[in-house]
C-alpha cells in the first residue's frame, strides 16, 4: 500500500555502513550502532562522523543514564555494556532471561533500561521456514528485561513476538514497544517502580502490512515506524491509522527524530538484515529528511 507523503526530499547523510541500528539524537549528534562493524558512532547533521567505541559483542540499542553514562546492548553475549567516555564495562547480564541476541533498548529518566531480545535464531528460522513462517505458530516468544540502575535484571514483560524498537512518553507514564513479528505496537503503563502494567495493542499494523523495527515518538503522540520489509518509514497514530510515510532507498530498520529543532527524521537502511549478507556488505545508509512535527519522549 502507498500513501501520499508530506515530507521533504530524502538525502543520504552517510553510506558505507554494514548495518546501522539504534539511532539516538543526543548532545547535538545522531548516535548509532554499526552492528557488524562492532562499533558505536556519532554523526553531525553535516555528516561529520566519529567512531566512539568498539563493542566486540555487536552493538545495537543505545541510551543514556542521568549521569551521562551510555548504555549499549551487546547482542551476541546478551549483555548491557556501560561506556563512561573512556572505558567499556559490563553493566548487566541478560542471559538468564534473554533466549537469543539482545536487541533494542530504551533508558528512562531514572536510568532503568528496558531491553528486548530476538527470542530465537531469526536467520536460521527464515532459512528453514521462509519469511512467511515467521508469522505462523512456531515462533518462540521473548521477554523485555528491565535493568535497574544498579545492574539488577528482571523480566518486565513476557510473551512478546520479537520485541524491538521502544519509546517512553514525555511524562514517563507509557512505554510503547514494536513487536516486529506481531505486526503491532504494544503499550504498557509504567509504574513508579518501573513495573510494566495494563498491556494493550497501541496500533495493529497487520493490514498494511508493516513490520515495525525501530520506532520514535513525536510531539503529537504519533509514532514513526521503520518498516523492516519495505523501503519506508511510516507515521501512525494510536489505533493504527497511517498519517504519513517517507520513502527511502532500501529497507528501513530504525529511525529517530533529531536535529536542532527535532524535525529531522533519520532512517537507517540496508539491503538485507541477514547477518551473513549484512556483515559482508558496506551498503548500509543513514538517510535523512525533514518532517513537520518534532521529537518527543525518551529516547
Amino acid at each position: 500500500m502507498r500513501y501520499r507523503s508530506s515530507v521533504a526530499s530524502v538525502r543520504i547523510l552517510r553510506d558505507g555502513l554494514k548495518f546501522g541500528e539504534g539511532p539516538r539524537w543526543h548532545d547535538g549528534r545522531l548516535w548509532y550502532s554499526d552492528m557488524y562493524d562492532h562499533a558505536v558512532h556519532a554523526i553531525t547533521i553535516d555528516g561529520d562522523d566519529e567512531r566512539i567505541v568498539e563493542v566486540p559483542g555487536q552493538p545495537s540499542g543505545l541510551g543514556w543514564m542521568p549521569d551521562g553514562t551510555m548504555l549499549v546492548a551487546s547482542m551476541t553475549d546478551r549483555k548491557v555494556m556501560r561506556w563512561d567516555g573512556s572505558s567499556l564495562t559490563a553493566h548487566a547480564d541478560l542471559n538468564e532471561h534473554a533466549t537469543f541476541h539482545a536487541n533494542d533498548l530504551v533508558v528512562d529518566a531514572v536510568g532503568r533500561a528496558y531491553v528486548g531480545n530476538f527470542g530465537f535464531d531469526l536467520d536460521g528460522f527464515i532459512e528453514e521456514h521462509g519469511i512467511e513462517g515467521l508469522f505462523g505458530p512456531g515462533v518462540t516468544r521473548a521477554v523485555v528485561c528491565r535493568v535497574d540502575p544498579d545492574g539488577a535484571v528482571s523480566v518486565a514483560a513476557d510473551d512478546l513476538l520479537f520485541p524491538n524498537g521502544t519509546v517512553i512518553t514525555p511524562d514517563g507514564a507509557t512505554m510503547i514497544v514494536a513487536e516486529s513479528i506481531g505486526l503491532r505496537l504494544t503499550a504498557f503503563d509504567v509504574a513508579s517502580g518501573g513495573e510494566l502494567m495494563n498491556r494493550r495493542v497501541w496500533a495493529d499494523l497487520s493490514s498494511s502490512p508493516t513490520v515495525p523495527d525501530g520506532i520514535c515518538l513525536d510531539e503529537d503522540g504519533a509514532v514513526w515506524v521503520a518498516n523492516a520489509l519495505a523501503p519506508a518509514g511510516v507515521r501512525v497514530s494510536e489505533g493504527g491509522d497511517v498519517l504519513d510515510q517517507v520513502e527511502v532507498s532500501q529497507n528501513a530498520y530504525a529511525c529517530m527524530l533529531g536535529g536542532a529543532d527535532g524535525r529531522h527524521l533519520f532512517v537507517m537502511t540496508a539491503a538485507s538484515a541477514n547477518a551473513a549478507e549484512a556483515s559482508r556488505s558496506t551498503g548500509g545508509r543513514i538517510e535523512v529528511t525533514e518532517v513537520a512535527v518534532p521529537h518527543a519522549g525518551l529516547p
